[in-house]
């Protein structure tokens, strides 16, 4: 039987979604600007872990649609899901959050690293990605197709995420 890789065919319906966050211009929340600012989110392709055990990355890049600027100050959130069940992605260690502010059609990029998993008990079968941008916490959900991943404990998953930076830094 053939094996078909997915990431690359959900690459084209990833990049037609948008979420809407991040300040630029306009009213407050905790002192934070959280006027409407408008990011095209793509997820992937990435490197994909193709075997348990094996570590893949995949690329997350953000784009600003208006003609504001956008400022992201913080790490991105993360949230793996299946149905019901969820696992938050801790940050990578040693990363340090970045403010970075995007003017239109500038891009920034973050990376989600993880460990597949084997399918058993200590994998989590994620459908789903769940990311929250850093500014009035809009989040956006997007097809997982990276296949399962591995899990430390039955609430932690073998993954992290990076830093937000300008794309091509």
């Amino acid at each position: 039987m053939r094996t078909l890789h997915a990431p690359l065919a959900l690459t084209a319906l990833v990049a037609a979604l948008t979420l809407t966050a991040c300040g630029g211009g306009g009213g407050s929340d905790n002192g934070k600007d959280t006027a409407g600012c408008r990011l095209a989110v793509e997820v992937g392709p990435g490197n994909a872990a193709t075997s348990a055990g094996d570590t893949g990355n995949v690329p997350v890049t953000l784009t600003n649609r208006v003609d504001a600027p956008c400022t992201l100050d913080g790490f991105p959130g993360i949230e793996l899901k299946d149905g019901d069940s969820s696992w938050s992605v801790a940050h990578a260690e040693g990363a340090k959050p970045a403010k970075v502010t995007l003017q239109k059609g500038e891009a920034a990029t973050f990376t989600i690293t993880y460990v597949r998993g084997d399918g058993g008990s200590l994998s989590a079968p994620v459908k789903n990605l769940e990311i929250t941008v850093p500014g009035p916490d809009e989040a956006g959900s997007h097809p997982w197709s990276y296949g399962d991943v591995a899990l430390k404990s039955r609430e932690a998953p073998d993954a992290s995420v990076g830093a937000i930076q300008i794309a091509g830094d």
